[in-house]
Protein backbone atom coordinates (compact mmCIF):
# COMPACT_ATOMS: atom_id res chain seq x y z
CA UNK A 1 0.00 0.00 0.00
CA UNK A 2 1.41 3.07 -1.00
CA UNK A 3 1.52 5.95 1.61
CA UNK A 4 3.47 8.81 2.99
CA UNK A 5 3.64 10.91 5.89
CA UNK A 6 3.82 13.99 4.25
CA UNK A 7 0.32 13.85 2.76
CA UNK A 8 -0.81 14.73 6.28
CA UNK A 9 0.43 18.20 5.40
CA UNK A 10 -0.44 18.02 1.43
CA UNK A 11 -3.63 16.99 1.94
CA UNK A 12 -4.59 19.28 4.42
CA UNK A 13 -3.52 22.31 2.06
CA UNK A 14 -6.19 20.69 -0.42
CA UNK A 15 -8.75 20.91 2.49
CA UNK A 16 -7.90 23.55 4.63
CA UNK A 17 -5.80 26.12 1.95
CA UNK A 18 -7.10 29.81 3.73
CA UNK A 19 -6.93 28.08 8.06
CA UNK A 20 -4.21 29.42 9.22
CA UNK A 21 -1.76 26.40 10.10
CA UNK A 22 1.24 27.63 12.04
CA UNK A 23 1.40 31.02 14.25
CA UNK A 24 5.22 30.81 15.01
CA UNK A 25 5.27 34.82 15.99
CA UNK A 26 5.60 36.64 14.00
CA UNK A 27 4.49 34.51 11.17
CA UNK A 28 0.81 33.23 10.93
CA UNK A 29 0.76 30.96 7.74
CA UNK A 30 -1.96 29.80 5.94
CA UNK A 31 -1.74 25.95 4.91
CA UNK A 32 -1.25 26.60 1.70
CA UNK A 33 1.50 29.11 2.49
CA UNK A 34 3.29 26.17 4.24
CA UNK A 35 2.99 23.74 1.77
CA UNK A 36 4.12 26.19 -0.55
CA UNK A 37 7.11 26.46 1.68
CA UNK A 38 7.42 22.49 1.92
CA UNK A 39 6.87 21.94 -1.56
CA UNK A 40 9.86 24.18 -2.45
CA UNK A 41 12.34 22.85 -0.05
CA UNK A 42 11.24 19.57 -1.18
CA UNK A 43 12.43 20.66 -4.57
CA UNK A 44 15.72 22.16 -3.07
CA UNK A 45 16.56 18.82 -1.86
CA UNK A 46 15.93 17.08 -4.86
CA UNK A 47 17.96 19.47 -6.43
CA UNK A 48 20.85 18.32 -3.95
CA UNK A 49 20.54 14.74 -4.11
CA UNK A 50 18.56 13.82 -1.39
CA UNK A 51 16.02 11.43 -2.47
CA UNK A 52 13.89 7.57 -1.44
CA UNK A 53 15.74 5.99 1.44
CA UNK A 54 18.03 9.13 2.57
CA UNK A 55 18.44 9.71 5.71
CA UNK A 56 17.97 13.56 6.75
CA UNK A 57 18.73 14.61 10.37
CA UNK A 58 17.03 18.03 11.87
CA UNK A 59 18.04 19.87 14.26
CA UNK A 60 16.07 22.43 15.79
CA UNK A 61 13.49 23.91 17.94
CA UNK A 62 9.48 24.46 17.86
CA UNK A 63 10.08 27.01 15.01
CA UNK A 64 8.20 26.82 11.34
CA UNK A 65 12.16 25.85 9.95
CA UNK A 66 11.05 22.46 11.70
CA UNK A 67 8.15 22.02 10.48
CA UNK A 68 9.06 22.31 6.47
CA UNK A 69 12.20 20.49 6.87
CA UNK A 70 10.29 17.55 8.02
CA UNK A 71 7.61 17.08 5.72
CA UNK A 72 10.31 18.57 2.72
CA UNK A 73 12.32 15.47 3.71
CA UNK A 74 9.32 12.60 3.97
CA UNK A 75 7.76 14.74 0.56
CA UNK A 76 11.03 13.87 -1.14
CA UNK A 77 10.63 9.94 0.08
CA UNK A 78 13.68 10.41 2.94
CA UNK A 79 14.06 9.47 6.57
CA UNK A 80 14.06 12.17 9.15
CA UNK A 81 16.12 12.01 12.03
CA UNK A 82 15.01 13.45 14.47
CA UNK A 83 18.08 15.25 16.68
CA UNK A 84 17.21 16.81 20.50
CA UNK A 85 19.19 20.26 19.62
CA UNK A 86 20.52 20.71 23.40
CA UNK A 87 22.99 17.53 22.76
CA UNK A 88 26.51 18.07 22.73
CA UNK A 89 28.80 17.72 19.92
CA UNK A 90 29.42 14.47 20.64
CA UNK A 91 26.38 13.63 20.99
CA UNK A 92 25.39 14.74 18.02
CA UNK A 93 28.43 13.14 16.57
CA UNK A 94 27.22 9.50 17.97
CA UNK A 95 23.36 9.98 16.01
CA UNK A 96 25.08 10.98 12.58
CA UNK A 97 27.08 8.37 12.61
CA UNK A 98 24.93 4.99 13.86
CA UNK A 99 21.82 6.75 11.52
CA UNK A 100 24.33 7.30 8.62
CA UNK A 101 22.47 10.37 7.68
CA UNK A 102 23.50 12.14 4.71
CA UNK A 103 22.43 15.53 4.78
CA UNK A 104 21.96 17.87 8.39
CA UNK A 105 19.18 20.25 8.34
CA UNK A 106 20.21 22.83 11.70
CA UNK A 107 18.67 25.76 12.89
CA UNK A 108 21.00 28.99 12.55
CA UNK A 109 21.27 28.53 16.38
CA UNK A 110 22.74 25.21 16.57
CA UNK A 111 24.37 25.32 13.89
CA UNK A 112 27.74 25.67 15.20
CA UNK A 113 27.12 22.14 17.25
CA UNK A 114 25.88 20.25 14.09
CA UNK A 115 29.48 21.30 11.86
CA UNK A 116 30.95 20.42 15.16
CA UNK A 117 29.23 16.91 15.29
CA UNK A 118 29.70 15.87 11.68
CA UNK A 119 33.34 16.84 11.62
CA UNK A 120 35.57 14.66 9.17
CA UNK A 121 32.10 13.18 8.36
CA UNK A 122 30.18 12.57 5.31
CA UNK A 123 27.27 14.47 5.84
CA UNK A 124 26.73 17.74 4.24
CA UNK A 125 25.56 20.83 6.61
CA UNK A 126 22.75 23.01 5.63
CA UNK A 127 21.25 26.11 7.65
CA UNK A 128 17.21 25.95 7.77
CA UNK A 129 17.39 29.56 7.24
CA UNK A 130 20.01 32.08 6.61
CA UNK A 131 22.75 32.52 9.00
CA UNK A 132 23.07 36.38 10.34
CA UNK A 133 19.42 36.85 9.16
CA UNK A 134 16.75 37.96 11.81
CA UNK A 135 16.37 36.32 14.83
CA UNK A 136 13.03 33.44 14.50
CA UNK A 137 11.06 32.01 16.48
CA UNK A 138 9.78 33.98 18.65
CA UNK A 139 9.85 34.22 22.80
CA UNK A 140 12.61 31.75 23.80
CA UNK A 141 14.84 31.40 20.81
CA UNK A 142 17.22 33.98 20.06
CA UNK A 143 19.12 35.07 16.51
CA UNK A 144 21.42 32.29 14.92
CA UNK A 145 24.37 31.46 15.79
CA UNK A 146 27.66 33.66 16.49
CA UNK A 147 29.32 32.92 13.11
CA UNK A 148 31.60 30.04 14.71
CA UNK A 149 29.97 27.81 11.65
CA UNK A 150 30.76 30.50 9.41
CA UNK A 151 31.84 28.17 6.43
CA UNK A 152 28.44 26.86 6.28
CA UNK A 153 26.72 29.50 3.98
CA UNK A 154 24.28 28.13 2.42
CA UNK A 155 20.90 27.57 3.94
CA UNK A 156 17.49 25.46 2.82
CA UNK A 157 15.34 28.68 2.79
CA UNK A 158 17.33 29.94 0.52
CA UNK A 159 17.96 27.25 -1.63
CA UNK A 160 14.33 26.76 -1.94
CA UNK A 161 13.28 30.54 -3.08
CA UNK A 162 14.92 29.45 -6.69
CA UNK A 163 14.46 25.48 -6.65
CA UNK A 164 11.66 24.13 -8.67
CA UNK A 165 8.47 23.15 -6.56
CA UNK A 166 7.39 19.54 -6.37
CA UNK A 167 4.36 18.80 -7.90
CA UNK A 168 3.80 15.46 -6.40
CA UNK A 169 4.73 13.62 -2.98
CA UNK A 170 7.26 10.54 -3.36
CA UNK A 171 5.06 7.50 -3.34
CA UNK A 172 6.03 5.23 -0.45
CA UNK A 173 5.11 2.15 0.68
CA UNK A 174 3.53 1.81 4.79
CA UNK A 175 6.42 -0.88 5.20
CA UNK A 176 9.37 2.09 4.27
CA UNK A 177 10.87 3.79 7.17
CA UNK A 178 9.70 7.10 8.13
CA UNK A 179 11.61 8.30 10.84
CA UNK A 180 14.57 7.02 13.15
CA UNK A 181 13.88 8.29 16.50
CA UNK A 182 16.62 7.59 18.69
CA UNK A 183 15.24 6.58 22.32
CA UNK A 184 16.91 8.86 25.11
CA UNK A 185 19.05 6.43 26.28
CA UNK A 186 18.00 5.63 29.74
CA UNK A 187 19.64 2.37 29.86
CA UNK A 188 22.90 3.15 28.05
CA UNK A 189 23.50 4.45 24.68
CA UNK A 190 20.09 5.67 22.28
CA UNK A 191 18.68 3.35 19.87
CA UNK A 192 17.15 4.33 16.76
CA UNK A 193 13.35 2.97 16.59
CA UNK A 194 12.43 2.80 13.14
CA UNK A 195 9.05 4.47 12.60
CA UNK A 196 7.28 3.64 8.99
CA UNK A 197 4.92 5.67 7.35
CA UNK A 198 2.01 3.38 8.04
CA UNK A 199 3.05 3.48 12.08
CA UNK A 200 2.86 7.08 11.95
CA UNK A 201 -0.27 7.91 9.71
CA UNK A 202 -2.41 5.56 11.54
CA UNK A 203 -1.22 7.09 15.15
CA UNK A 204 -1.96 10.34 13.67
CA UNK A 205 -5.47 9.17 12.37
CA UNK A 206 -6.10 6.73 15.81
CA UNK A 207 -5.35 9.76 18.27
CA UNK A 208 -7.20 12.38 16.03
CA UNK A 209 -10.59 10.98 15.56
CA UNK A 210 -10.46 8.09 17.79
CA UNK A 211 -8.91 8.96 20.85
CA UNK A 212 -9.05 12.91 21.18
CA UNK A 213 -11.22 13.99 18.88
CA UNK A 214 -9.20 16.84 17.60
CA UNK A 215 -11.29 19.14 15.62
CA UNK A 216 -10.53 21.92 12.61
CA UNK A 217 -11.98 24.36 14.87
CA UNK A 218 -8.85 23.80 17.79
CA UNK A 219 -6.12 25.61 18.13
CA UNK A 220 -3.32 23.67 20.09
CA UNK A 221 -0.32 25.05 21.80
CA UNK A 222 3.06 23.18 20.68
CA UNK A 223 5.14 23.31 23.72
CA UNK A 224 5.89 19.06 23.38
CA UNK A 225 9.18 19.39 21.39
CA UNK A 226 8.70 18.17 18.00
CA UNK A 227 11.89 16.76 17.96
CA UNK A 228 10.32 13.86 20.13
CA UNK A 229 8.31 11.15 18.84
CA UNK A 230 4.61 12.63 21.22
CA UNK A 231 5.23 16.49 19.80
CA UNK A 232 5.30 14.93 16.21
CA UNK A 233 2.40 12.49 16.06
CA UNK A 234 0.04 13.90 18.65
CA UNK A 235 0.54 17.63 18.74
CA UNK A 236 1.56 17.80 14.99
CA UNK A 237 0.94 15.04 12.54
CA UNK A 238 -2.46 14.28 14.14
CA UNK A 239 -3.82 18.11 14.21
CA UNK A 240 -2.45 19.17 10.73
CA UNK A 241 -4.74 16.09 9.66
CA UNK A 242 -7.80 17.82 11.29
CA UNK A 243 -7.11 21.40 9.73
CA UNK A 244 -6.53 23.09 12.95
CA UNK A 245 -4.36 25.72 13.78
CA UNK A 246 -0.49 25.41 15.62
CA UNK A 247 0.92 28.02 18.16
CA UNK A 248 4.67 27.19 18.37
CA UNK A 249 6.31 27.69 21.63
CA UNK A 250 9.82 26.79 20.91
CA UNK A 251 10.83 26.66 24.80
CA UNK A 252 8.63 25.89 27.14
CA UNK A 253 8.53 28.41 29.66
CA UNK A 254 4.67 28.14 31.97
CA UNK A 255 4.08 31.80 32.60
CA UNK A 256 4.60 32.60 28.17
CA UNK A 257 2.39 29.46 27.76
CA UNK A 258 -0.65 30.64 29.99
CA UNK A 259 -0.31 34.23 28.10
CA UNK A 260 -0.25 32.25 24.56
CA UNK A 261 -3.04 30.14 25.56
CA UNK A 262 -5.20 33.35 26.37
CA UNK A 263 -3.95 35.61 23.65
CA UNK A 264 -4.04 32.89 20.90
CA UNK A 265 -7.46 31.45 22.39
CA UNK A 266 -5.71 28.04 22.73
CA UNK A 267 -8.28 25.39 22.45
CA UNK A 268 -6.27 21.90 23.29
CA UNK A 269 -2.79 21.53 25.35
CA UNK A 270 -0.78 18.31 25.06
CA UNK A 271 2.42 18.27 27.40
CA UNK A 272 3.99 16.11 30.23
CA UNK A 273 3.89 15.98 33.66
CA UNK A 274 6.56 18.55 34.24
CA UNK A 275 4.79 20.96 32.24
CA UNK A 276 1.27 20.82 34.13
CA UNK A 277 3.31 21.25 37.32
CA UNK A 278 4.86 24.38 35.92
CA UNK A 279 1.50 25.65 34.66
CA UNK A 280 -0.36 24.59 37.79
CA UNK A 281 2.71 26.89 39.93
CA UNK A 282 2.02 29.88 37.29
CA UNK A 283 -1.71 30.02 37.63
CA UNK A 284 -1.90 30.63 41.12
CA UNK A 285 -2.78 34.30 41.77
CA UNK A 286 -3.29 35.01 37.81
CA UNK A 287 -7.18 36.86 37.77
CA UNK A 288 -7.61 35.47 34.12
CA UNK A 289 -6.71 31.63 32.37
CA UNK A 290 -7.36 30.37 29.19
CA UNK A 291 -10.56 28.06 28.31
CA UNK A 292 -9.34 24.77 27.04
CA UNK A 293 -11.28 22.34 25.78
CA UNK A 294 -8.94 18.85 26.11
CA UNK A 295 -5.46 18.97 28.11
CA UNK A 296 -3.83 15.87 27.44
CA UNK A 297 -0.41 14.20 29.69
CA UNK A 298 2.11 11.71 28.47
CA UNK A 299 5.85 10.95 28.55
CA UNK A 300 5.90 9.96 31.97
CA UNK A 301 3.51 9.35 34.92
CA UNK A 302 1.08 11.77 36.44
CA UNK A 303 1.17 12.28 39.99
CA UNK A 304 -2.54 12.43 40.59
CA UNK A 305 -2.26 15.71 43.12
CA UNK A 306 -1.10 17.54 39.81
CA UNK A 307 -4.13 16.34 37.76
CA UNK A 308 -6.54 17.55 40.96
CA UNK A 309 -4.90 21.06 41.10
CA UNK A 310 -4.97 21.43 37.65
CA UNK A 311 -8.50 20.87 37.54
CA UNK A 312 -9.49 22.74 40.78
CA UNK A 313 -7.89 25.87 38.78
CA UNK A 314 -8.53 25.48 35.12
CA UNK A 315 -11.87 22.95 35.21
CA UNK A 316 -10.34 20.75 32.67
CA UNK A 317 -9.33 16.93 33.13
CA UNK A 318 -6.20 16.05 32.31
CA UNK A 319 -6.47 12.81 30.24
CA UNK A 320 -3.37 10.98 30.87
CA UNK A 321 -2.42 8.30 27.87
CA UNK A 322 1.12 6.08 27.64
CA UNK A 323 3.29 5.25 24.26
CA UNK A 324 6.66 4.97 23.99
CA UNK A 325 8.96 6.01 20.95
CA UNK A 326 8.91 2.38 19.54
CA UNK A 327 4.63 2.79 19.44
CA UNK A 328 4.37 5.70 17.86
CA UNK A 329 4.12 6.90 20.07
CA UNK A 330 0.35 6.68 21.28
CA UNK A 331 -0.81 3.33 22.87
CA UNK A 332 -3.44 4.06 25.31
CA UNK A 333 -5.43 6.52 26.01
CA UNK A 334 -8.07 8.27 28.42
CA UNK A 335 -10.41 8.68 25.45
CA UNK A 336 -13.67 10.59 26.09
CA UNK A 337 -15.93 7.61 24.64
CA UNK A 338 -14.90 5.20 27.86
CA UNK A 339 -14.84 8.31 30.68
CA UNK A 340 -11.40 9.38 31.88
CA UNK A 341 -10.30 7.21 34.98
CA UNK A 342 -7.37 9.41 36.70
CA UNK A 343 -4.56 6.73 37.71
CA UNK A 344 -4.83 5.05 34.47
CA UNK A 345 -3.51 5.42 31.23
CA UNK A 346 -6.54 4.19 29.79
CA UNK A 347 -8.01 1.92 26.83
CA UNK A 348 -5.93 0.89 23.85
CA UNK A 349 -5.78 3.00 20.25
CA UNK A 350 -8.17 1.79 17.93
CA UNK A 351 -6.81 -1.63 16.25
CA UNK A 352 -4.20 -1.75 19.50
CA UNK A 353 -3.97 -4.65 22.24
CA UNK A 354 -2.77 -4.40 25.01
CA UNK A 355 -2.12 -6.99 28.40
CA UNK A 356 0.14 -7.75 31.06
CA UNK A 357 2.66 -10.67 30.80
CA UNK A 358 5.23 -12.46 32.71
CA UNK A 359 8.06 -10.20 33.48
CA UNK A 360 10.63 -12.73 34.13
CA UNK A 361 10.00 -15.01 30.88
CA UNK A 362 12.66 -13.10 28.53
CA UNK A 363 12.13 -15.37 25.30
CA UNK A 364 8.52 -15.77 25.15
CA UNK A 365 5.37 -13.95 26.07
CA UNK A 366 3.06 -15.63 28.35
CA UNK A 367 0.10 -13.69 29.46
CA UNK A 368 -1.17 -13.08 32.62
CA UNK A 369 -4.99 -13.03 34.07
CA UNK A 370 -7.12 -10.11 34.32
CA UNK A 371 -5.65 -8.05 37.62
CA UNK A 372 -2.28 -9.43 38.04
CA UNK A 373 1.01 -7.48 38.03
CA UNK A 374 2.81 -7.79 34.83
CA UNK A 375 5.01 -6.16 31.80
CA UNK A 376 3.11 -4.25 29.57
CA UNK A 377 3.17 -5.80 26.25
CA UNK A 378 1.14 -4.45 22.60
CA UNK A 379 0.99 -5.11 19.42
CA UNK A 380 -0.83 -3.45 16.55
CA UNK A 381 -0.53 -1.22 13.81
CA UNK A 382 1.68 1.23 16.26
CA UNK A 383 5.07 -1.42 16.46
CA UNK A 384 7.92 -0.19 15.21
CA UNK A 385 9.83 -1.98 12.38
CA UNK A 386 12.34 -2.59 14.59
CA UNK A 387 16.28 -0.82 16.33
CA UNK A 388 18.43 0.38 13.30
CA UNK A 389 21.61 -1.80 13.10
CA UNK A 390 20.69 -3.59 16.11
CA UNK A 391 18.72 -7.28 15.50
CA UNK A 392 19.82 -8.28 18.79
CA UNK A 393 17.87 -5.50 20.64
CA UNK A 394 15.14 -5.94 18.14
CA UNK A 395 14.64 -9.42 18.54
CA UNK A 396 14.85 -8.93 22.83
CA UNK A 397 12.02 -6.36 22.22
CA UNK A 398 9.90 -8.12 19.80
CA UNK A 399 8.79 -11.38 21.03
CA UNK A 400 5.89 -13.53 19.84
CA UNK A 401 4.47 -11.10 17.95
CA UNK A 402 4.15 -8.39 21.28
CA UNK A 403 6.12 -5.50 22.16
CA UNK A 404 7.78 -5.84 25.44
CA UNK A 405 7.56 -1.97 27.11
CA UNK A 406 9.94 -3.27 30.33
CA UNK A 407 6.77 -1.24 32.30
CA UNK A 408 5.29 -3.26 35.26
CA UNK A 409 1.14 -2.33 35.22
CA UNK A 410 -1.90 -3.96 35.32
CA UNK A 411 -5.31 -4.60 33.37
CA UNK A 412 -8.97 -4.38 34.97
CA UNK A 413 -11.85 -6.30 33.74
CA UNK A 414 -12.82 -2.91 31.38
CA UNK A 415 -9.45 -3.23 30.11
CA UNK A 416 -7.64 -0.15 31.27
CA UNK A 417 -3.99 -0.39 32.09
CA UNK A 418 -2.62 1.14 34.80
CA UNK A 419 1.24 1.31 35.00
CA UNK A 420 2.86 0.84 38.40
CA UNK A 421 6.48 1.56 37.02
CA UNK A 422 10.00 0.69 34.85
CA UNK A 423 11.12 -2.96 35.61
CA UNK A 424 14.60 -1.46 36.12
CA UNK A 425 13.56 1.28 38.63
CA UNK A 426 11.86 -1.33 40.86
CA UNK A 427 13.59 -0.75 44.37
CA UNK A 428 14.23 -4.02 46.46
CA UNK A 429 14.42 -3.67 49.89
CA UNK A 430 14.67 -6.23 52.47
CA UNK A 431 13.50 -9.22 50.08
CA UNK A 432 10.58 -6.83 49.25
CA UNK A 433 9.28 -5.38 46.04
CA UNK A 434 8.94 -0.94 46.22
CA UNK A 435 7.65 0.63 43.12
CA UNK A 436 8.83 4.24 43.26
CA UNK A 437 5.60 5.81 41.74
CA UNK A 438 3.86 4.47 44.78
CA UNK A 439 5.93 6.19 47.03
CA UNK A 440 6.35 9.70 44.81
CA UNK A 441 2.34 9.84 44.56
CA UNK A 442 2.20 9.95 48.45
CA UNK A 443 5.20 12.80 49.24
CA UNK A 444 3.80 14.85 46.54
CA UNK A 445 0.70 15.90 48.34
CA UNK A 446 3.17 17.01 51.09
CA UNK A 447 3.05 21.23 51.10
CA UNK A 448 6.09 22.88 50.05
CA UNK A 449 6.99 19.73 46.98
CA UNK A 450 6.94 20.76 43.70
CA UNK A 451 8.16 17.33 42.42
CA UNK A 452 9.56 13.85 43.65
CA UNK A 453 11.58 11.59 42.78
CA UNK A 454 12.41 8.24 44.32
CA UNK A 455 15.05 6.03 43.79
CA UNK A 456 17.05 2.97 45.45
CA UNK A 457 20.29 3.50 46.24
CA UNK A 458 22.88 0.29 47.71
CA UNK A 459 22.84 -0.82 51.28
CA UNK A 460 24.53 -3.53 53.21
CA UNK A 461 22.04 -4.08 55.55
CA UNK A 462 18.80 -4.06 53.51
CA UNK A 463 20.09 -4.65 49.87
CA UNK A 464 18.18 -1.34 48.82
CA UNK A 465 17.24 1.77 50.54
CA UNK A 466 14.80 4.39 49.46
CA UNK A 467 16.15 8.05 49.01
CA UNK A 468 13.48 10.40 47.72
CA UNK A 469 14.91 13.94 45.78
CA UNK A 470 12.34 16.44 46.23
CA UNK A 471 12.26 19.60 44.37
CA UNK A 472 11.00 22.10 46.91
CA UNK A 473 8.23 25.00 46.03
CA UNK A 474 10.37 27.69 47.57
CA UNK A 475 14.25 27.09 47.38
CA UNK A 476 14.44 28.80 50.56
CA UNK A 477 12.53 27.07 52.58
CA UNK A 478 12.17 23.71 52.23
CA UNK A 479 10.19 20.82 53.60
CA UNK A 480 11.48 19.51 56.59
CA UNK A 481 13.07 15.87 55.96
CA UNK A 482 11.66 14.45 59.00
CA UNK A 483 8.53 15.61 58.40
CA UNK A 484 8.77 14.41 54.85
CA UNK A 485 9.33 10.54 56.30
CA UNK A 486 7.38 11.03 58.96
CA UNK A 487 4.56 11.23 56.73
CA UNK A 488 6.08 8.72 54.36
CA UNK A 489 5.75 6.19 57.36
CA UNK A 490 2.36 7.56 58.59
CA UNK A 491 0.94 7.06 54.64
CA UNK A 492 3.18 3.71 53.29
CA UNK A 493 3.52 0.55 54.73
CA UNK A 494 7.17 0.38 56.30
CA UNK A 495 8.96 -1.30 53.85
CA UNK A 496 8.27 1.49 51.43
CA UNK A 497 8.63 4.75 52.90
CA UNK A 498 11.96 6.85 52.14
CA UNK A 499 14.87 6.63 55.06
CA UNK A 500 16.47 9.54 52.79
CA UNK A 501 15.38 12.84 52.07
CA UNK A 502 17.73 14.90 49.40
CA UNK A 503 16.78 18.22 48.11
CA UNK A 504 17.84 19.85 44.54
CA UNK A 505 16.87 22.95 42.25
CA UNK A 506 15.90 20.35 39.61
CA UNK A 507 15.41 17.20 38.49
CA UNK A 508 17.39 15.59 35.72
CA UNK A 509 15.42 15.46 32.76
CA UNK A 510 15.91 13.78 28.58
CA UNK A 511 15.19 15.03 25.59
CA UNK A 512 11.52 14.12 26.14
CA UNK A 513 12.01 15.76 29.74
CA UNK A 514 11.53 12.31 31.40
CA UNK A 515 13.17 12.31 34.82
CA UNK A 516 16.58 10.56 34.73
CA UNK A 517 17.17 8.51 37.89
CA UNK A 518 20.47 7.04 36.37
CA UNK A 519 21.74 10.43 36.69
CA UNK A 520 19.70 10.61 40.27
CA UNK A 521 21.69 7.27 41.55
CA UNK A 522 25.01 7.70 40.67
CA UNK A 523 24.45 11.66 42.26
CA UNK A 524 23.38 9.90 45.22
CA UNK A 525 25.30 6.66 45.42
CA UNK A 526 23.20 4.27 43.54
CA UNK A 527 26.09 3.28 40.86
Amino acid sequence: MQLSVATVLSEAARFHPDSVAVVDRPLRLTYREVWARVAAAAGALTARGIGPGDHVAILGPNVTDFVVAYYATLAVGGVVVPVPPMLVPEEIAYLLAESGAKLVLAHPLFLENAVKGVGAGSAEVLATSPVGGPGVGGPGVGGPGDGAAGEVVEDLATLAATATPIDLVFARSSEDPAVLFYTSGTTGRPKGAVLTHGNLVMNAIGSAFLANGWRAEDTVLVSLPLFHTYGQSVAMNAMFLVGARLVLQPIFKADEALDLMIVEHVTVFLGVPTMYIGLVEAARGRDRLPILRRTVSGGAPLPAVVGERFKALFGTDILEGYGLSETSPVALSNQVRFGNKPGTVGHPLWGVDVRIARPELEDRIELLPTGDLGEIVIRGHNIFAGYHNDPEATRAALVDGWFRTGDLGRRDPDGRITVVDRKKDLIIRGGYNVYPREVEEALAHVPGVAEVAVIGVPDDLRGEEIVAVVVPTDPASPPDPEALIAYGREHLAKHKYPRRVEFVDRLPLGPSRKVLKRELRRQFGGG
